[in-house]
């Protein structure tokens, strides 16, 4: 294995690792909050969006 190929392996566990991170955090957050909160956050970003939901 040479540096490159090893710097690029490492490169790609630390993206799998980062996301890996990012997704449990999301899944931590949106398990603890208020469903009441997740509905107004969807609702807003649809607004944001321009998609029409009533």
């Amino acid at each position: 294995m040479t540096a490159k190929t090893a710097t690029k392996s490492s490169s790609a566990v630390m993206a799998a690792v980062f996301v890996a991170a990012l997704g449990g955090a999301l899944l931590f957050v949106a398990g603890h909050a208020q469903s009441a909160a997740l509905h107004d956050a969807a609702h807003d970003v649809r607004h944001a969006t321009g998609f029409p939901c009533h």
